[in-house]
């Protein structure tokens, strides 16, 4: 099983990146996690700002259209900035709605961590409904949520979780996602109807 974990930030010190990263390596028997960065991915921008100039796809957006087109599911971790996601993440989602919509029925799982103690859950609860709309139409495991508050001191100096409860609900939610994953895969191979590909173009 092989996943995208999209790191949801654009600080270059962050505890949902060494969240991420931890999962990679405490799951590392069960499932490939490849880690991509977005915050060197350029801001999304509309055609019609364009001033009709000839603009092709950035490499970096393109890299993140081709990693998550050939992962099985995508992990999405996201800070908490006034009550939402960060801007940055955002931006890429908006990308990926605007151009090949790559995450239309791929199953996901969110997870967040936080210096407060919410664990970013208002800003799950953001993703969750930009997840949902038309244009993305990602396919979320339901009931799930990994809030990490307080992660300044959540981890030791190795990256490891500290609170052994913590790393327990982790396991739990990950087997699940993993299940969900196979589950939604047999589904979507049974469906009759298949649905459209949007193909880009910016010439639309």
């Amino acid at each position: 099983m092989n996943y995208l974990a999209i790191v949801g930030t654009n600080s270059d010190v962050s505890t949902n990146r060494t969240l991420l990263q931890f999962m990679q390596n405490h799951f590392a028997s069960e499932a490939q996690i490849d880690l991509f960065e977005i915050k060197d991915m350029p801001a999304f921008i509309e055609k019609d700002e364009l001033e009709d100039a000839e603009v092709d796809i950035p490499v970096k957006v393109q890299d993140l259209l081709d990693q998550i087109s050939k992962a099985k599911g995508v992990i999405i971790a996201t800070p908490e900035y006034d009550h939402t996601i960060p801007a940055v993440l955002k931006s890429a989602l908006e990308w990926i709605s605007y151009t090949t919509q790559t995450l239309k029925d791929k199953p996901v799982l969110i997870v967040g961590a936080s210096h407060g103690a919410l664990g970013s859950s208002r800003a799950q609860a953001h993703l969750r409904q930009i997840l949902d709309s038309p244009e993305l139409g990602a396919r979320m495991m339901p009931s799930s949520e990994f809030l990490l508050g307080k992660s300044q001191s959540a981890f030791d100096s190795s990256g490891n979780l500290i609170d052994a409860q913590k790393v327990a609900e982790l396991d739990e939610i990950f087997n699940e996602f993993v299940l969900f994953t196979e589950i939604t895969t047999e589904l979507l191979s049974k469906r009759t109807l298949k649905k459209k590909t949007k193909k880009f173009s910016w010439q639309e």
